[in-house]
């Protein structure tokens, strides 16, 4: 029950988006759901071994290189979700960035542990 809720959350992170930011775009809700789920697999399976293969760059650039790969998954899904539409990757960069402190900010308030 606790991943549905977080899959919940996080596709109401990502339908706040485009009012976030223009350049974000759903053509429907089945859309941002998919995208979730994916973004979930995407992050859990493949930012790891991005981030391992990226270690150097990340190191040199003192972690912020992490934006980047963000960036990068976020751009990935969006090309593989039809109905999930970003700009371009800096847009992909953005929302990535945008997406996860909506998501945080929305499972601190929604997840409160007792």
């Amino acid at each position: 029950m606790p991943l549905l809720i977080t899959w919940l959350i996080n596709t109401l992170a990502l339908l706040a988006l485009p009012y976030l930011m223009r350049s974000v775009s759903f053509d429907s809700f089945g859309a941002a759901l998919i995208a979730a789920l994916l973004l979930g697999i995407v992050n859990t399976l493949i930012r790891p071994i991005l981030l391992l293969l990226t270690l150097p760059a990340t190191l040199l650039t003192l972690g912020l290189f992490i934006f980047i790969i963000n960036g990068l998954m976020f751009w990935l899904v969006s090309h593989l979700v039809d109905g999930f539409h970003v700009a371009s990757f800096w847009s992909a960069v953005g929302g990535a960035i945008l997406y996860s402190i909506v998501s945080w900010a929305l499972s601190t308030l929604l997840l409160k542990k007792s």
